[in-house]
């Protein structure tokens, strides 16, 4: 089972997925005024490789920014990727 949750403390922030309560992988982020953030990096350990994680983790991120009506600047290659490939998430592209 896994489940994805976010830290923040208002300069930066990440979400976490865990994979039956290991951390698999996280997304890291910084906050760019208020109402955009940069995915600065998305990483899953090797262990947890293969199973969509960093794209749960990119799309729990785009979830958060429709909910809260932000933007984000996908610096993280993997983040500017999924960004480039889905056309369905550029709404919140900065």
């Amino acid at each position: 089972m896994t489940r994805i949750e976010r830290e923040d403390n208002g300069k930066k922030g990440r979400f976490i997925i865990y994979d039956n309560d290991e951390e698999a992988g996280e997304m890291t982020f910084t906050w760019a005024g208020k109402e955009k953030f940069i995915i600065d990096h998305t990483g899953v350990d090797d262990k947890f490789g293969g199973k969509g994680y960093a794209k749960q983790l990119v799309m729990a991120g785009v979830e958060y920014a429709r909910d809260n009506n932000l933007k984000i600047i996908p610096l993280c290659p993997y983040a500017k990727a999924r960004f480039d490939k889905d056309d369905s998430i550029r709404d919140v592209l900065a």
